[in-house]
């Protein structure tokens, strides 16, 4: 048997050392690299090789975008918000309130492949359909205006909501805006045919009826479901008819209004669908 001299065994011993860093990387590098993949996707792969930081920074940047599609869903959807309104102190206030902005479809009328490009809270809505009516595109836009102003996600849609008794009025969509829940009434302010005079006539009797219901549906939700108050969202046809509906709801008994907030949203352009 042949015996190495002890320098030979220090050069050996020092070649497999070079041999096995090479093969195993340091911790940082590797965990940087799959943690960029997994939860950052492609930007999380290229910080991820920086070792140490790629863990950080590939994560950070992942859950990011992640968070931003899902709360800030909307902000390239359908049709184009004109004016979201500070709607923040109304919420949290006892009386009643009122609001107007826009939403512009332009030369693009919705139809079933533009599905895809609504939230999923609105495509929920349209999925789940209506508990009577041809009005599911309506709230589904009205939810849609809320998500994207006001960073509402959809709680329940209005044939998932439980009242006691079930004969009760009902909401139409159930929101959650931070960390509390609101029910959401849609009504739409359009004459037949369309473009007619809309009267005060008409928008008192709307008014009076929605809000009739509001409040029987608040008192009747479950406790499961309930909601702090309620917004009363109208889809309007006609820029002019903003004008009825706010004189209407001034002359209207504060009892009734109670501390509902009205959220009006005019339709421009080629919004036949939600009529």
């Amino acid at each position: 048997m042949h015996r190495l001299l002890p320098t030979t065994v220090f050069a050996l011993s020092a070649l497999l050392a070079g041999l096995v860093l090479t093969a195993c990387p340091p911790a940082g590098e590797g965990e940087g690299e799959g943690e960029g993949e997994g939860e950052g996707e492609g930007e999380g792969e290229g910080e991820g090789e920086g070792e140490g930081e790629g863990e950080g920074e590939g994560e950070g940047e992942g859950e990011g975008e992640g968070e931003g599609e899902g709360e800030g869903e909307g902000d390239d959807g359908f049709g184009v918000i004109d004016g979201c309104p500070d709607i923040d102190d109304a919420l949290s206030a006892s009386t009643p309130s009122f609001f107007v902005n826009a939403l512009d479809f332009g030369a693009d009328a919705y139809d079933d492949g533009d599905l895809p490009r609504l939230t999923t809270g609105a495509q929920e809505i349209l999925s789940d359909g209506t508990a009577g009516g041809d009005s599911g595109l309506s709230e589904a836009f009205a939810f849609e205006v809320l998500a994207r102003c006001e960073a509402a996600v959809l709680y329940k849609s209005e044939t998932e909501v439980t009242y006691d008794p079930i004969t009760s009025k009902k909401t139409d969509i159930v929101v959650d805006v931070g960390e509390v829940r609101y029910g959401v009434s849609v009504v739409r302010a359009l004459t037949f045919p369309r473009g007619g005079v809309f009267s005060t006539e008409e928008a008192t009797r709307l008014l009076t009826k929605k809000l009739g219901d509001i409040q029987q549906s608040s008192e009747n939700v479950v406790d499961e479901d309930q909601w702090s108050k309620q917004l009363l969202s109208v889809i309007a046809d006609r820029p002019e008819y903003v004008d009825v509906w706010r004189a209407t709801w001034d002359s209207l008994d504060a009892e009734l209004k109670a501390d509902t907030v009205v959220y009006v949203t005019v339709t421009n352009g080629e919004d036949a669908p939600l009529y």
